[in-house]
């Protein structure tokens, strides 16, 4: 069998799914200047308004347009090499939706009905569901990691952090760029984005992306018609259209409209251990290759519109109204066993739509500055699956057996914040913030055992019609609310103009919710609470090097997780149960730097530490008397140790500009499997390679990129349905649901080189 970098305890079942973004270049880029060169001043808007990074008491990491064109960001997975104890990664069955751990705290459960851990904004619209979003971003300006939770600004779900894309004004010149990109794997991008004055005050932008690739592997053996063998492969079209109207000094309107649609295939993972009922999926010689008994066609459509109008009142007052509404539509095909046999196959639906609204009043005085505001947010989040469990029904004497689950969660979300800073001298200053959020949530499930094959819907398979009156019944109808209030507060100390020392505390909380796989009623869970203590420095220690620190600690408190609690009078119910049955504390720390080291030669890094273990999860046995199960937890998606070096070497030549970029990337083991850690991924180090040219006109550009160019093998999700270990055993289990062993394994990107090229008009 080939060697992998995996290791077996006992069984689990976790759930992470992935999302591409795409990153338009900017249309202007800054001059550069090499000689004599200096620090700049990175302006972010952690705290939603604009201040020097330097100067905001959290840790945030900022990457600029510059450096995404420079270094070939092609995706938002990319950006956790620099930002530390950050993991972003695309792992099970789509391109498109994402697990985002920050400092050991996320959700790796997409399932309608859960609510993220760390909150992603575009211009401050929050984007609340992983499925479809992929995010197209026209003329962006940078993106920013803001790490540890953001419970008075953000609000709900931002307990590990945010993740934000800002977005460029418009210049009001007429502008047109193109990018073409040629690669691996028959790689065949086309980008186009633009911008227009109407009249004086009115501008229009666009923005328009194909990414095509074929797959990295194949599904070897196929019985369906028409069936698409490619296996990791993408096929993507995203549109975005932007208009911006400033018909007075003091008054700003944007108006964006984006679509996308990503029709890659299902992805296929990766057998890890043989089946145990078919001779006919033994383990595949590549990672990269699949088998699968379900169609390998896959659909994320997402569309949004937000409009965002601005009024200073004066010039220290500000009044701003965000509103957004924005809907997607998912149908899926998940093969668990990646077996030609329909051993455990879940073809899914989502659907998913939400509204938001905010009102925001800021005011920056000499001495005192705050952010307020009043947030809305209404959302309905709907999905039906059905497990397919076909060969267990044989065993059992029936056609098939399928259980299916469906139903919708209802969410209504208010909150009222405040956060400022008040300088009490040159030096010392204190800032901090306030939020109550009302959460109320309705969710209605369906979840029933059918004695037949069944899809969610009519040719889910060729020739497949569902019976309409094929349903499972309703097992929980229910609602409940929440109110919370998070407090920020933090101490800043000014050593020196370029010194900051910070010390800070911080709340946060993840909305209350049902269990979607429920299957008699229950009552809802409460939402988690993490407590968050850090302190800090961020200094130039010169004109030429920055260097940012943090340590911190937190307390994670009432986690939710699905409890097994056996039922010896149901043996056909998985009963699994939703409740706030664990607790977990993490310390760390987190450096960045930055060292302009010659005239030509910048380098850049960061480091993150961390320590996160569970400390108290408990379930329940068949006479609901609590059990502790602690020592069976581990915290996933989170190395202890995170690192990357890189640089930047910037040469002025004759005709242009040529810079030549490279930076590894280490990630040491960590766990994909939250309970008996099944599968763990050793230690590993990605080097990427990249030249850029940008002629002296700033109109034409050609970039070479290599990514992950030692070709190393990594885990980024798994399927564990195992039962209880035991050597004797051929694959050392017992069978699990659905009656084999199924560890099933996916894998990050192979070795790519890409080529761009890009011109510019209009400028």
């Amino acid at each position: 069998m080939k060697q992998h970098k995996f290791k077996y305890s006992t069984c689990a079942m976790a759930v992470s799914a992935a999302m591409g973004s795409i990153a338009f270049p900017a249309l202007a880029q800054e001059t550069r200047q090499p000689e004599g060169r200096i620090l700049e001043s990175i302006e972010v808007t952690a705290r939603r308004t604009v201040e020097d990074m330097q100067k905001v008491p959290l840790a945030v990491t900022s990457i600029g347009a510059e450096d995404i064109t420079d270094r070939g960001l092609a995706t938002i997975l990319e950006v956790q090499q620099f930002s530390p104890n950050t993991t972003l990664q695309e792992s099970r069955a789509t391109n498109s939706t994402l697990t985002a751990f920050i400092r050991g705290v996320g959700q790796e459960d997409p399932l309608w009905g859960y609510e993220s851990g760390v909150g992603i904004y575009i211009d401050d619209v929050y984007i609340a569901r992983p499925q479809g979003a992929v995010l197209d971003i026209l003329n962006i300006q940078r993106v920013e990691v803001l790490r540890g939770p953001q419970g008075t600004l953000y609000g709900k779900n931002t307990v590990g952090g945010a993740l934000k894309y800002v977005t460029q004004r418009m210049s009001g010149e007429t502008e047109l760029a193109a990018t073409v990109t040629g690669g691996s794997y028959g790689q065949q991008d086309i980008k186009l984005v633009g911008q227009m004055p109407v009249t004086d005050d009115f501008y229009l932008g666009f923005g328009y992306a194909n990414l095509t690739r074929d797959g990295y592997g194949k599904f070897l053996v196929s019985d369906l018609p028409g069936q698409d063998r490619e296996n990791y492969n993408k096929d993507l079209q995203a549109y975005r259209i932007t208009a911006e109207y400033t018909p007075t000094d003091n008054l700003f309107i944007q108006f964006g409209y984006d679509k996308t649609e990503d029709d890659s295939n299902s992805k296929g993972g990766y057998r890890l251990l043989p089946s145990l009922l078919t001779d006919a999926a033994p383990v595949p010689s590549s990672i990269y290759d699949s088998y699968t008994s379900l169609p390998t066609k896959n659909s994320v459509e997402t569309e949004g519109m937000n409009l965002t109008v601005q009024w200073d009142i004066n010039s220290s007052t500000t009044l701003k109204s965000i509103t957004s509404q924005r809907e997607n539509y998912s149908p899926v095909s998940i093969d668990f066993d990646n077996t030609p046999l329909r051993i455990f196959d879940v073809p899914a639906i989502y659907e998913d739509d939400w509204f938001t609204q905010e009102f925001q009043l800021n005011y920056q005085g000499d001495n005192f500055n705050v952010v307020s505001g009043l947030y809305y947010f209404d959302s309905e989040s709907c999905g039906v699956f059905d497990a397919i469990l076909e060969e267990l029904g044989q065993v059992l004497g029936a056609p098939g057996l399928t259980r299916e689950v469906s139903g919708c969660s209802n969410s209504k979300s208010t909150a009222v914040y405040a956060d400022g800073t008040y300088r009490l001298n040159e030096q010392w200053s204190i800032s901090g913030g306030i939020r109550y959020t009302k959460d109320e949530k309705s969710a209605v499930v369906r979840n029933g055992l059918l004695f037949s094959t069944v899809y969610p819907e009519s040719n889910w398979v060729p020739g497949y019609v569902r019976d309409a009156s094929v349903g499972t019944p309703v097992v929980l109808d229910d609602s409940a609310d929440w109110s919370k209030v998070t407090p920020r507060i933090s101490v800043e100390y000014q050593v020196t103009e370029d010194t900051m020392l910070y010390a800070s505390y911080s709340e946060g909380f993840k909305s209350g919710t049902f269990n979607p796989r429920a299957e008699r009623a229950e009552p809802a869970a409460n939402p988690e609470d993490v407590e968050s203590f850090e302190v800090g420095v961020k200094t130039d220690l010169s004109s030429t090097f920055r260097l940012n620190a943090a340590a911190f600690m937190l307390d994670h408190k009432d986690r939710q997780y699905i409890s097994v609690i056996p039922d010896p009078t149901d043996n056909a119910a998985l009963n699994q149960r939703l409740g706030n049955v664990g607790q977990s504390e993490a310390t760390g720390m987190e450096f960045e730097f930055t060292w302009l080291a010659g005239q030509y030669l910048s380098l850049f890094g960061n480091v993150g530490l961390i320590n996160a273990d569970f400390k108290n999860v408990y379930s329940y046995d068949a006479n609901l008397n609590r059990i502790d199960i602690t020592d069976n937890f581990v915290i996933t998606n989170t190395p202890e140790t995170t690192a990357n070096l890189g640089f930047n070497y910037d040469l002025p030549i004759a005709n242009g500009d040529v810079v030549f970029t490279g930076n590894y990337s280490y990630r040491s083991d960590y766990s994909l499997s939250e309970l008996g850690n099944v599968l763990e991924q050793d230690a590993y180090g990605i080097v990427n390679l990249g030249v850029s040219w940008t002629s002296s006109d700033g109109k034409m550009s050609l970039g070479l990129h290599g990514k992950n160019l030692t070709d190393e093998e990594f885990l980024v999700g798994n399927y564990a349905f195992l039962g209880a270990a035991d050597p004797s055993l051929p694959n050392g289990y017992a069978a699990g649901l659905g009656g084999d062993t199924t560890l099933i394994g996916y894998y990050g990107a192979p070795r790519t080189v890409s080529l761009s090229l890009g011109y510019r008009f209009g400028m």
